[in-house]
């Protein structure tokens, strides 16, 4: 039986991944651009299609609070937020990193007040790398059921336990329709069985959740929460190929690299921007330009070793970043420019802070990145940072 195909938005693709993924409580708290995730969920409760307990709580404070409840008696949990609510749970953030709770969240990109402003741009989460989630970002409705489906079997393996962030761009991505196809259930339970953990409250085995650890033990807790994340990576990679053996798409992992091979000038991207950057680059290619795109997928564990090795072999970076850390720069650029610094020779590197507030970031925009770097490599002084479609300096 072939799987069906819908044309939906992209929270719908992300409320049918949820669905599909069997959560036992999802924890609802409708903010602009995610409210239609907690909606669409909500109409499966009411139909029968989805078993599992919707709680309506009165903030996303509570939202992610009851998430890491549910989380912590071993149920499978499911919440969503954005933007300015994503910032009003950044408290039970680290709780629940802290406490090993594999909670997923889907988080949809907005700009942050003050001015206000509902657009996409993905200053939220980029504030909160440090939180201990492990971060995937998504080009297309598509990716965004599949990684819903995946951020399960990622967080909830036993080498991991850790809560993870699916991130959309705002309405370029949780509002726009594109054709969807919907795995079958019974696929989906064959990949995703059912959640158990001995890293829960249990009468049978009491145990405590969420202690405290003085300066005594406190940096082994952290510590042994660092190389966790990193043997994430391994976990996430393999996900990834199961994944892409059953149901046939493979999203390359922690990155997806589009005609870097012999590139002397890339890109680097994250999100809906992508497709724009891989349609530039076909142009310039045709031109006669070595250029490339390297979508980072996930942000946090970041993949170092994928970066330096694609710095090693190109004359010219640029970072297209949605956010800036103000008075710095992008965050996607420090961390990609901490991943080429031990390198032999390094390449030149350009800033492009793109898209705040949910500013189209055109085809024209990224070409003229491309001219940039190539400048910049031929002697032509550029600011490293660049701010770009700017109608006023």
């Amino acid at each position: 039986m072939a799987n069906k195909k819908l044309f939906i938005s992209g929270d719908d693709a992300v409320a049918e991944g949820a669905r599909l993924a069997r959560p036992h409580v999802i924890s609802a708290y409708p903010i602009t651009p995610q409210t239609v995730v907690v909606e669409r969920l909500s109409e499966f409760v009411e139909d029968g299609s989805l078993d599992a307990e919707y709680i309506h709580v009165e903030s996303e404070h509570s939202a992610l609070s009851a998430a890491m409840g549910a989380s912590s008696v071993g149920a499978r949990a499911f919440t969503a937020t954005s933007s300015q609510g994503l910032l009003y749970m950044a408290e039970v953030l680290p709780y629940t990193s802290g406490a090993r709770l594999p909670v997923v969240m889907m988080n949809a990109n907005r700009a942050l007040a003050t001015p206000w402003n509902i657009y996409g741009d993905q200053t939220d989460s980029l504030m909160l790398l440090n939180s201990g989630w492990i971060q995937v970002y998504v080009e297309d409705a598509q990716e965004a059921l599949d990684m819903i489906i995946q951020a399960y079997k990622i967080a909830e393996d036993e080498n991991v336990l850790m809560p993870m962030m699916v991130n959309l761009d705002g309405f370029v991505l949780t509002h726009t329709y594109e054709l969807v196809e919907i795995p079958e259930q019974e696929k989906v339970d064959e990949f995703l069985p059912p959640f158990k953990t001995d890293n829960k409250m249990d009468l049978d085995n009491p145990k405590s959740l969420c202690i405290t650890a003085g300066n005594n033990w406190n940096l082994e807790f952290k510590i042994k929460q660092e190389l966790d994340m990193r043997k994430s990576v391994e976990v996430i990679e393999r996900v990834d190929k199961e994944y892409g053996d059953m149901f046939g798409r493979y999203y390359g992992g922690m990155v997806d690299k589009y005609r870097c091979d012999d590139a002397e000038y890339v890109l680097v991207t994250v999100g809906s921007v992508t497709g724009t950057a891989r349609i530039v680059v076909d142009k310039m290619r045709d031109m006669g330009h070595k250029v490339g795109v390297l979508k980072l997928r996930y942000l946090r564990p970041f993949p170092r070793e994928v970066v330096a090795e694609v710095g090693s072999e190109v004359k010219a970076i640029g970072v297209i970043d949605k956010d800036i850390s103000y008075g710095y720069e992008g965050t996607i650029f420090t961390n990609v420019n901490s991943a080429l610094v031990e390198l032999k020779e390094l390449p030149k590197t350009m800033n492009f802070i793109a898209g705040l507030g949910g500013r189209d970031i055109t085809k024209e925009n990224v070409e003229n990145m491309f001219i940039k770097l190539m400048e910049i490599v031929d002697g032509k002084e550029h600011d490293r940072i660049q701010f770009v479609n700017v109608r006023c300096e």
